[in-house]
C-alpha cells in the first residue's frame, strides 16, 4: 500500500480537526453589543411609532398605518390604505405628535449623556440640576410678555439664552478644585429649580386665564399640541446639537480619565466643554420650548445604555438619542391611553418612572463613595 493509499484509507487522518477558532476579543464583543443595541432600539422605535400612531379615540390598524407611511415615501405594499378620515387623523394629529415626542426624547437623552460626560457626574441631568427649569422660564417670559420678535423662533431663542445661562451657572458653581462635587451639584439644582419655580409662579400670578393655561402646559410637559410646523422648528435644533457627536465623542472618553491626562493627550478641555455646553443647552431649550419640563429622560436612558455597552461615548450618545426617543414616545402613549379619555401630563409620567430610578442612583453612588464627604 502506498503512502497516499494509507492516508486515504485512514478516516482519522482525512477528518482530523483543524486548530480551534480563537474566541472573540473584548473589542469584538463590545462592537457586537453596540450593534445589537442600536439595531434593537431602532426596531423598537419603529414598532412603537406605528403602534402609537394607530392607538387613540379613532383606532387605525397598524397595517394601515405602516402602509400609509410607506406610501408617503413611494413604496406601495399590498396592505390597504386608511380611508379619508383615518388619513387625516393619522397625518394631521397622530404622526406630528409621534415625531415631536421622538425628537424631544432624543434631544433630552443626548443632552443628559453630554452633561454627565462634561460634569463627570452620573447624577447630572437637565431636569435634576435645573437647566430645564431655566429654559422653561425663558419660554414663559415670552408667553407672559407676548414677544414675537423672531416669530416662531422667539420661544426657542429665549429658552436657549436662559438654558445656556443656567447651564453655565451650574457648571461654574458646582466646580471645586478641578472636579464637580456631587452634593454641590444636587444642591445647586435644588436652588435653581426653586428660583425658577418662584419666577414661574410670579408670572402665573399676574397672567390672564389663557396665559395661565399655557404656563401650566410648560410646567407639566406635553406634546399634545404637536404640529408639523413645530416639528420643522425643532428638527434643525436637534441636528445642530447632535452634530458634535462624531467630533467630541472620543474626546469625552479621554476626559473621563481626568482633565490632566486629557490635556496631555491633546484635548482642549475648556473649548470642548464650552462647545458641548452650548450644544446641550440648545437641545434642552428646544425640547422645553415645544414639550415643557420633561424630567429624568436624560438621567435614565444613558445609564441603561451604559449597562449594556459600557461608557464609550461613540455608542452612548447615538444610543441615548434612540433610547430617549423610544422612552418618551412610550411615556406619551401611556399618558394618553392609561386614563382615556382624559390625558395624564407627560411630565408626570416621566417623573413617576424616573424618580425611583434616581433614588436608586443616589443609593448606589453613596454606597460606592462611602458617604458624601
Amino acid at each position: 500500500m502506498t503512502a497516499g493509499e494509507a492516508t486515504a484509507a485512514d478516516p482519522s487522518e482525512r477528518h482530523a480537526p483543524g486548530p480551534a477558532a480563537p474566541p472573540p476579543t473584548g473589542r469584538a464583543l463590545r462592537r457586537l453589543r453596540a450593534a445589537l443595541l442600536l439595531g434593537g432600539l431602532t426596531a423598537g422605535l419603529v414598532v412603537v411609532s406605528v403602534v402609537a400612531a394607530g392607538v387613540g379615540a379613532y383606532t387605525i390598524p397598524a397595517g394601515q398605518v405602516a402602509a400609509s407611511m410607506l406610501d408617503a415615501v413611494g413604496i406601495r405594499v399590498a396592505a390597504p390604505l386608511p380611508d379619508r378620515v383615518a388619513h387625516t387623523v393619522l397625518w394631521d394629529v397622530r404622526l406630528p405628535r409621534v415625531v415631536l415626542a421622538v425628537t424631544v426624547g432624543a434631544a433630552l437623552g443626548v443632552a443628559g449623556a453630554m452633561m454627565q460626560g462634561i460634569f463627570g457626574n452620573p447624577l447630572a441631568e437637565p431636569g435634576v440640576i435645573g437647566v430645564s427649569s431655566g429654559a422653561a422660564v425663558g419660554a414663559i417670559v415670552v408667553i407672559f410678555t407676548g414677544a414675537t420678535v423672531l416669530g416662531h423662533w422667539t420661544i426657542i431663542a429665549s429658552s436657549f439664552v436662559f438654558g445656556l445661562a443656567t447651564t453655565l451657572f451650574v457648571y461654574v458653581f458646582a466646580r471645586s478644585r478641578g472636579r464637580t462635587e456631587v452634593v454641590t451639584l444636587l444642591l445647586t439644582g435644588i436652588a435653581v429649580n426653586a428660583i425658577a419655580g418662584a419666577a414661574i409662579g410670579l408670572m402665573t400670578n399676574f397672567s390672564q386665564d389663557a396665559e395661565i393655561q399655557t404656563i401650566t402646559f410648560w410646567q407639566l410637559g406635553s406634546v399634545a399640541t404637536a404640529t408639523w410646523s413645530k416639528v420643522a422648528a425643532i428638527v434643525p435644533c436637534l441636528i445642530a446639537g447632535m452634530v458634535v457627536i462624531p467630533i467630541y465623542a472620543r474626546r469625552l472618553d479621554l476626559l473621563a480619565l481626568g482633565e490632566g491626562p486629557a490635556r496631555h493627550l491633546g484635548v482642549d478641555v475648556e473649548r470642548m466643554r464650552l462647545v458641548l455646553i452650548t450644544a446641550l443647552a440648545l437641545l434642552t431649550s428646544a425640547a422645553v420650548a415645544f414639550a415643557g419640563i420633561v424630567a429624568f429622560i436624560g438621567l435614565v436612558v444613558p445609564h441603561i445604555v451604559r449597562m449594556v455597552t459600557g461608557p464609550g461615548h461613540r455608542v452612548l450618545l447615538p444610543a441615548s438619542a434612540l433610547g430617549g426617543g423610544l422612552l418618551l414616545l412610550a411615556a406619551d402613549l401611556l399618558a394618553r391611553t392609561a386614563a382615556a379619555p382624559a390625558e395624564i401630563p407627560l411630565g408626570v409620567v416621566t417623573a413617576a418612572l424616573g424618580g425611583p430610578f434616581f433614588f436608586y442612583l443616589l443609593y448606589r453612588t453613596r454606597s460606592k463613595q462611602g458617604g458624601w464627604s
